[in-house]
């Protein structure tokens, strides 16, 4: 499908940015970077607009989550910004039971342990987020209309980290619950998969036929997977998610035929990468404990990375900060193209003004490279 014409890639207002360049494997002049949950949680002004508000209703506030989506790019400058929701918002609009509770993260009503209850649940039908996720894409757009140049990503968690939110019935450090269920109800299991990589896949194009012009999908929970329980039981499910995605595409002025770039990135995810790659991914995003020049090469050396400054790292002493962010770059130069980002989330007692300099250093070290 290609996307409206007024779309920021078709129009061609995002394609030649630096963070599309990236993406699609050509080195720009200046390193792009963006962080990972820029958008909130460190900003005070983010934090002044929460006040007596709930993470789920200001993720479906238009107003509201467009404006956050937009704070950080304001202050930092920022090569892209993030759209601001949740993971679990199409969960909870296809009629999942499901708050986030501050301080812990997404809490289900009902855990899905059981055959029974995954044939309970996948009789909700993904189908209705076609209308539900209306005010995802009003915020996208109002976002988009105030971005201009500034590419917004869009987002979704993977089918076996919302599988896992499920199973467990909220956060989890191992995720046995999910990962017994993988094996000792495997049609059950397959079911589940096919079920959240239909709904987080539609929750993802939703936001990139608004007006986002890439697309980022996070397994949070994949490292606790072996690589053939990820081969065999979740990237199957993670390939169904990005395809809806993969055939949204759009012309350039000179006639080139592009797709919408697509990002993976997984935490503990270091043996997964090239199987992350091949669910269709364009881009693998890396976190803090694989250093960008080893993964690049166990990516085959083909692939653009993104990554992967040591959130830890943001509250050390400058100079520390400063070098680990020169390493990261020199590091990112074997890949094909890269994308400084952290190795995860900002953490929320990060100072912002660190953030802002942050930017500046990769953009001043990557220009003058």
């Amino acid at each position: 499908m290609i996307l409206d014409a007024q779309h920021p890639l078709s129009s061609g207002v995002t394609a030649g940015s630096r963070l599309i360049r990236a993406y699609q494997g050509t080195r720009p002049d200046v390193t792009p970077v963006w962080f990972m949950r820029q958008a909130g949680r460190s900003l005070p002004e983010y934090r002044d607009l929460r006040v007596g508000t709930r993470m789920l209703d200001v993720c479906l506030d238009p107003e509201l989550a467009s404006e956050i989506t937009l704070q950080p790019v304001r202050r930092h400058g920022v090569d892209a910004g993030i759209f601001f929701s949740d993971i679990v918002v199409p969960l909870k609009l296809v009629g999942v039971d499901v708050e986030i509770v501050p301080g812990k993260g997404p809490v289900l009503g009902k855990a899905v342990r059981t055959p029974a209850d995954v044939a309970e649940l996948v009789a909700l039908d993904p189908a209705v987020l076609d209308e539900a996720l209306e005010p995802i894409r009003r915020a996208v757009g109002l976002a988009v209309s105030q971005l201009g140049s500034t590419p917004l990503i869009g987002f979704a968690g993977a089918p076996f980290t919302l599988a896992a939110y499920l199973v467990e019935g909220g956060p989890s450090k191992d995720h046995i619950h999910a990962r017994t269920l993988m094996h000792s109800a495997p049609e059950a299991w397959e079911q589940l998969m096919n079920w959240t990589a239909d709904v987080t896949g539609r929750f993802l194009r939703a936001q990139v036929v608004a007006g986002a012009s890439a697309a980022q999908l996070f397994d949070s929970w994949a490292g606790a997977l072996s690589l053939a329980d990820y081969a065999a039981s979740v990237a199957p499910a993670s390939t169904k998610a990005i395809a809806h995605v993969r055939d949204l595409g759009y012309t350039e002025a000179d006639g080139t035929e592009r797709n919408v770039p697509i990002v993976h990135f997984g935490v503990g995810t270091g043996e997964l990468l090239k199987e992350m790659h091949n669910i269709g991914a364009d881009v693998v995003g890396v976190d803090y404990r694989v250093p960008l020049d080893e993964a690049n090469r166990r990516l085959g050396g083909r692939v653009p990375v993104q990554g992967n400054v040591d959130p830890a790292l943001l509250s050390a002493p400058w100079p520390v900060l400063e070098a680990h962010v020169r390493d990261v770059l020199e590091r990112g130069r074997t890949a094909p193209a890269h994308v400084l980002n952290l190795g995860h989330g900002v953490p929320p007692e990060t100072d912002p003004d660190v953030l802002t300099r942050l930017v500046s250093l990769v953009h001043d070290v990557s220009a003058e490279n």
